[in-house]
């Protein structure tokens, strides 16, 4: 969404994770998505590739006042450092052998904590779509994906609302487009975003 909203372009490789291709491991040997190779460095979490897309270009994104900076970073490393920890545990408790229900309370009071302190008119911080949105909505779209019924039932009715209107955006809907995967016999070029 970032490289969307910056109109920051790259080559996209369509990858499936449980068959990386040996180019993906050569340039990031972790083997995560996702990746971008600056060609004089490799960007592999999503956080530093929004920071560069924003550096590029930042003016599609609300402006912040100092308080609503604050609150920003604060729920961006809320989610970043505890959330999508939680969030991991909770959708895969056996590849980490735990109880996926203590981590889906982890997850819920943050949900809780957030939904105290947003408004949704229809992003967090009104009209125009902000950093924070782009940093969180996708953490809590896969919370929801994890158990449909779960989370519409939580009462979080602000973090609703705010994630059926991102669901809903073009800006969503051209960032979900599908591409065949990528195959280093026959590499296709897809450029990203295409318009």
């Amino acid at each position: 969404m970032a490289l969307i909203l910056s109109s920051s372009q790259c080559e996209l490789r369509e990858v499936l994770l449980k068959n990386k291709p040996e180019a993906m491991i050569n340039i990031s040997p972790k083997g995560t998505v996702p990746v971008l190779d600056l060609h004089e460095k490799i960007l592999e979490e999503s956080l530093d590739i929004i920071e560069w897309a924003m550096n590029n270009d930042s003016s599609k994104l609300y402006v912040f006042s100092d308080q609503e900076s604050e609150i920003s970073q604060y729920f961006i490393k809320l989610f970043d450092l505890q959330f999508k920890y939680h969030l991991d545990r909770y959708k895969y408790p056996n590849r980490y052998e735990c109880l996926s229900e203590d981590h889906q309370l982890e997850c819920l009071k943050i949900l809780i904590e957030i939904d105290d302190c947003i408004d949704a008119r229809p992003w967090i911080f009104g009209e125009t779509i902000s950093l924070l949105d782009v940093c969180i909505l996708p953490f809590i779209r896969q919370c929801k994906i994890a158990n449909p019924e779960w989370f519409q039932s939580q009462g979080c009715i602000k973090v609703i609302n705010l994630l059926s209107h991102f669901e809903s955006s073009e800006l969503f809907l051209n960032a979900m487009e599908k591409y065949e995967a990528w195959n280093p016999e026959d590499p296709q070029v897809n450029i990203f975003p295409s318009k």
